[in-house]
This record gives C-alpha cells, sequence and structure tokens, in this order.
C-alpha cells in the first residue's frame, strides 16, 4: 500500500506561482516515477507532469511546458510542482500518483496509486 498526501493548491490571481508538493509513504521502494495529473469539471484527468525516479528524466504536457517545473526529493519520497505563469485553464484538482510497475509515465492507467487531490484556482 502507498498513501499520497499532496498539498499546496489554493487560489492565485493569473501569472502568479504556486508549488505543490506530494509525499509519499509506505511502500515506495520499486518507485517507477510519479506524476502530477488534474482535472477540471466536465473535464477528464489530464497529464502534467512526470518524473521518471531512477533516470530524473521528465516529462510535460504541451500546455504547461516552460510554466510548470516537476521536481523531487527522492530521499524524502517527495516530488513537486513548482507553477509559475499561472492562467484560469490551469484551474482544475491537481493529482498527484505513483507508478510502481512501469510503463509510459504520461498516462494515468500506468499509474497505481492516487492521492485526494488539492484544488488549484486561477482568477483572472
Amino acid at each position: 500500500q502507498v498513501q499520497l498526501e499532496e498539498s499546496g493548491g489554493g487560489l492565485v490571481q493569473a501569472g502568479g506561482s504556486l508549488r505543490l508538493s506530494c509525499a509519499a509513504s509506505g511502500r515506495t521502494f520499486n518507485t517507477y516515477a510519479m506524476g502530477w495529473f488534474r482535472q477540471a469539471p466536465g473535464k477528464e484527468r489530464e497529464f502534467v507532469a512526470a518524473m521518471d525516479w531512477s533516470a530524473r528524466r521528465t516529462y510535460y504536457a504541451d500546455s504547461v511546458k516552460g510554466r510548470f517545473i516537476i521536481s523531487s526529493d527522492n530521499a524524502k519520497n517527495t516530488v513537486y510542482l513548482q507553477m509559475r505563469s499561472l492562467k484560469p485553464d490551469d484551474t482544475a484538482r491537481y493529482y498527484c500518483a505513483i507508478n510502481r510497475f512501469g510503463g509510459l509515465p504520461t498516462i494515468p492507467k500506468n499509474f497505481d496509486s492516487w492521492g485526494q487531490g488539492t484544488q488549484v484556482t486561477v482568477s483572472s
């Protein structure tokens, strides 16, 4: 079992910044990747960013490239998402997820545990 706890969401004006954190606990010793996804009301969950845990390779959705940065503290089993130049379209509930069994870390079905999410609201 893996537990994921996100924090750092909130309300911010367009152009502002937020940093999300996700702490993993439990059976994390075989982590393959960790990632962030988001879901806005009435829309499907979409990929935002992910990091290969050993190779440190990062992946980003086109919509956030150049604005969001994913990073990690492997010793703390924590992944971060620094979000800059936020837009109203970034408004969504952001979910942290862990991939322990491989597969492309941009696809939700390859992630086996999910956090409860943290709300990010960007006002115009």
